[in-house]
C-alpha cells in the first residue's frame, strides 16, 4: 500500500538534471539547466522584470498540498494508488511540481504589495507507462506570476505562454486550445506544430481564487498566473530527440551532446529485439501499472528496454477450459499479451541477455501458477 523506505531512499536519489553543477565541477550543465534558465529568463522578461524566485523543494511532500490545496476532487483518478506514489496516508512523492506552491503562497505576507514569478522546477513521480516519450520520474517546471493589489489578465496569460514557446522553439507555431485544470480558470492547453503535427508543451490559466483562499491570499486582492510544462518534453523537442532514455544516458557520446540546447545528432541504431509474453495479471492493469511493475523489478536495467505494451487481453471468462487450467488463471484476472522492445541505446544484447531480461520481465509481472520461462 505505501511505499518501504529503501523505495523512498532510491526515489529521493534520482538526481535532478535541471539543478545546474557547482561552479568548481568538471561537469557542464545538463540541457536540462539550460533549458530551465532560457524559460525563466523570457517569463521574467515578458513580466516587465519583475522579481522572481527559483524555489525548489523535497520531492516529499503532504497528501493536502500535491491535491486538496490544488482543487483535486476527492474521486480524482490522479489520486489513486495505481497511478501515484504514497509514502503513508498524508505524505507522498509529489507527482507534478505544482504541489510546491500551496507552501509558497502560505508564506506570502496576506497585506503586502507583490508582483512576483515564482520558478518551481525538479523531479515528479508517477506510475507510467514504458516507451520512448514516457519514464517514471520526469522533470517538470511550474512557472506562476502572483500579484496583489493588480489584477493579472488573459492577455498576460498567453504573452506569458507565447513567450516560454519562444524559449523553447524559436520561431514555432502554436495555438492555445481551452482546458480545464483544478487549480486554475480560463485555462488552456498550449500546443506547438513540430514535425507535422501539433504537440502538447504545456498547460496554463488564471489562478483559481479558490486555490488563494485556501492558502490564506484573498482572491479579491490577489490574483495571478499558473503555467506548467515537462522539462523532458521541452528539451526534446528543442533538440529534436526522439527517446527520453538520453536524457540520463552515461555514454560518452551521448553525454557530450547534453551540455547545450543545439540539435541532436543521433549516435547509433541498435537493432530491437522483441520478445511477446503471455501472462496473467490483474482485470484492472494497464500499460502504466504494468510500466511500474517493470521499473521496480528491474531497476537500473531498465533502460535497456525501449517499451512494454499490453497489445491484447482476454478474461478468465472467454478462454476454453483447457486454456484456464493451462495457465491457471481465475475470475478477476485476464490472459495478457504483453510486447516487450528490447534495446539498450549504446549496444546490442546477446540472445542470452535478451532472454534473462524476458524472464525478468515476465517474473515481474505473471500471476498466474504456471511459468514459462525460457532463459537458461
Amino acid at each position: 500500500m505505501y511505499l518501504s523506505p529503501p523505495s523512498v531512499a532510491a526515489a529521493l536519489a534520482v538526481r535532478d538534471l535541471s539543478v545546474p553543477a557547482a561552479p568548481a565541477g568538471d561537469e557542464p550543465p545538463h540541457a536540462l539547466a539550460l533549458m530551465l534558465d532560457a524559460i525563466t529568463a523570457a517569463a521574467v522578461a515578458v513580466s516587465g522584470g519583475a522579481p522572481h524566485r527559483v524555489v525548489r523543494s523535497s520531492p516529499l511532500v503532504s497528501t493536502r498540498d500535491n491535491y486538496d490545496e490544488l482543487g483535486f476532487s476527492a474521486d480524482a483518478v490522479t489520486r489513486d494508488r495505481r497511478y501515484s506514489h504514497y509514502v503513508s496516508p498524508t505524505v507522498m512523492l509529489r507527482s507534478h511540481t505544482s504541489a510546491g506552491i500551496p507552501a509558497v503562497l502560505r508564506a506570502l505576507d496576506p497585506a503586502s504589495d507583490r508582483d512576483e514569478v515564482l520558478v518551481l522546477p525538479g523531479v515528479v513521480h508517477r506510475r507510467d507507462a514504458i516507451d520512448r516519450t514516457h519514464v517514471g520520474t520526469p522533470h517538470q517546471v511550474d512557472v506562476w506570476r502572483v500579484c496583489a493589489p493588480a489584477r493579472r489578465t488573459v492577455d498576460e496569460l498567453l504573452a506569458l505562454a507565447g513567450a516560454l514557446v519562444e524559449a523553447v522553439l524559436p520561431g514555432a507555431r502554436w495555438r492555445a486550445v481551452p482546458a480545464e485544470h483544478p487549480y486554475t480558470f480560463d485555462g488552456r492547453q498550449i500546443d506547438v506544430w513540430h514535425g507535422g503535427e501539433w504537440l502538447e508543451l504545456a498547460e496554463c490559466g488564471l489562478i483559481d481564487p479558490g486555490v488563494l483562499r485556501r492558502c490564506g491570499l484573498d482572491p479579491r486582492r490577489w490574483s495571478g498566473l499558473a503555467l506548467g510544462m515537462g522539462l523532458d518534453r521541452a528539451v526534446m523537442l528543442r533538440k529534436g530527440i526522439d527517446d527520453i532514455r538520453v536524457l540520463r544516458s552515461t555514454d560518452a557520446r551521448i553525454r557530450s551532446q547534453l551540455a547545450d540546447l543545439s540539435p541532436w545528432r543521433p549516435v547509433s541504431a541498435m537493432p530491437p529485439i522483441t520478445r511477446d509474453l503471455s501472462v496473467v495479471i490483474g482485470a484492472g492493469e494497464d500499460d502504466e501499472t504494468v510500466g511500474d511493475r517493470v521499473r521496480a523489478a528491474l531497476d537500473a536495467r531498465v533502460d535497456d528496454l525501449e517499451s512494454v505494451a499490453v497489445i491484447a487481453r482476454t478474461s478468465a471468462a472467454e478462454l476454453p477450459a483447457a486454456a484456464r487450467a493451462r495457465l491457471g488463471i481465475t475470475d478477476g484476472q485476464v490472459n495478457a499479451l504483453v510486447r516487450v522492445v528490447l534495446r539498450p541505446l549504446d549496444r546490442t544484447l546477446t540472445d542470452a541477455e535478451a532472454n534473462a531480461l524476458r524472464d525478468r520481465v515476465y517474473v515481474a509481472l505473471h500471476e498466474g501458477p504456471h511459468a514459462e520461462l525460457i532463459g537458461a
